[in-house]
């Protein structure tokens, strides 16, 4: 096994990213997903019942991803995502 991702998988992870990054519903079901894989602990497992307030397209994404992650083992920032991970947690985590 590879732990780098394909082509598939990474258009799956960079179009969750770009909806993580605006401010909608759709956004932060996407952001919970992506950073309770980066750091359940600190920020907060993942609702499976948040994909329900996702479009199908979102929903398929996160599939992708998950089916990634389950294989590799890998975090994100071990990916090269770590910038991207640290943005999503100021903006949808902040500090008291």
């Amino acid at each position: 096994m590879t732990d780098t991702l394909d082509a598939n998988t990474r258009h799956a992870l960079e179009e969750l990213l770009a909806v993580a990054q605006r401010d909608t519903g759709q956004s932060r079901r996407c952001a919970n997903f992506l950073l309770a894989w980066w750091n359940a602990a600190e920020n907060g497992g993942f609702d499976l019942s948040e994909l329900w307030g996702l479009d199908r397209e979102l929903a398929s994404a996160c599939a992708v991803v998950f089916a990634w992650v389950a294989q590799h083992g890998v975090y994100p920032d071990n990916l090269g995502y770590g910038p991207q991970f640290e943005a999503l947690a100021k903006a949808w985590r902040p500090k008291p």
